[in-house]
């Protein structure tokens, strides 16, 4: 192994490690609000994956490059559904119907 790899190995483990601690300390009720916007943020990656899709050459790289951009357009998607899904739980429900008294007096 390199020195390089070993370095971009201890790197990425380091980044596992406070991404672990990090995500286990948000409490349930703030969970889902940053999951949902962490998805949007992967339209990052879909511009990562058509810059990448320049470089690449052969039937593996072609692979790898669709299926990077289906999982990020998934992620992307999902993360505005779910956005949208937490919006709609704040939106004033409709007055139900008031009952008319069809012309009779008391």
């Amino acid at each position: 192994m390199t020195q390089g790899f070993v370095s971009e190995l201890t790197i990425f483990v380091l980044a596992l490690l406070v991404g672990f601690e990090v995500i286990s300390k948000v409490p349930a009720t703030l969970h889902t609000p940053l999951m949902s916007g962490a998805n949007s943020i992967h339209g990052v990656v879909l511009v990562g994956v058509i810059v990448l899709s320049s470089q690449v050459h052969g039937p593996l790289g072609y692979v790898l490059t669709f299926l990077a951009a289906a999982f990020a357009g998934a992620n992307v998607v999902g993360g505005y559904a779910v956005t949208d899904r937490m919006l709609e739980m704040f939106k004033k429900r409709p007055a139900p119907p008031k009952p008319e008294d069809h012309g009779e007096r008391p």
